[in-house]
């Protein structure tokens, strides 16, 4: 079983695995926060590329709230498992989405400010997170970049479950992890050592860091 002592190891080690891409003056690294944000500026910093964030928040179960019923982003982008979003309560779901989305756009305004979103126009962009569980939240940060049209887009973890990745196949150019699917423990802070959560101020400093 392999274990990362932390989400900085593992982005060093993402980071060897797509060298192809650095100093690529028409690459970036787009990370969901805030775990990402960590393997993203590990990414970034090693591979010479810009880095900035995509924030969707999960919609988790009300008995398991780990397991996502559905995703949404700041301005109300949404993505569900139809099968089990017909199991919960319409009325407590449509509440729990715009908590969420607006949980999303706060994170968008204390992470990025007043900053325009970057253009990703046919541009190649590593999109990356700490772990993929359900997957649902990649999906969906997957299709609202496909919607900018961009020259490639590469989903970058170091571990996924199988299922998440067969869908992730279906809409991302290419899905990399370093750990094989089937080794997947259930649980993305299963595979670290150190999965402490990562604060706000952490997420702004890192960013800034490489501005």
């Amino acid at each position: 079983m392999v274990l990362f002592q932390n989400r900085e190891e593992a982005g060093l080690q993402l980071a060897k695995k797509l060298l192809r891409y650095r100093n690529n003056a028409n690459a970036i690294v787009l990370a969901l926060p805030r775990g990402g944000v960590v393997i993203g500026h590990e990414l970034a910093r090693e591979l010479h590329l810009p880095l900035d964030i995509l924030v969707t928040r999960k919609i988790g179960h009300p008995g398991n709230p780990e397991y996502a019923l559905c995703a949404v982003d700041a301005h109300g982008a949404l993505l569900c498992d139809e099968s089990e979003r017909k199991l919960v309560s319409e009325e407590w779901l449509k509440d729990e989405i715009e908590r969420q989305r607006k949980e999303a756009e706060r994170r968008m305004s204390a992470y990025r400010g007043e900053n325009p979103l970057p253009d990703v126009k046919d541009k190649v962009v590593l999109i990356v997170d700490d772990g993929i569980a359900t997957g649902l939240s990649m999906r969906l940060a997957v299709k609202l970049v496909k919607t900018q049209k961009p020259a490639r887009i590469i989903v970058a973890v170091p571990v996924a479950s199988a299922e998440s990745l067969r869908e992730l196949e279906r809409d991302a150019d290419e899905v990399m992890t370093l750990l094989p699917p089937e080794e997947f423990m259930g649980a993305v802070g299963a595979h670290y050592r150190d999965f402490e959560q990562v604060e706000d101020q952490t997420v702004v400093q890192l960013l800034r860091s490489l501005e």
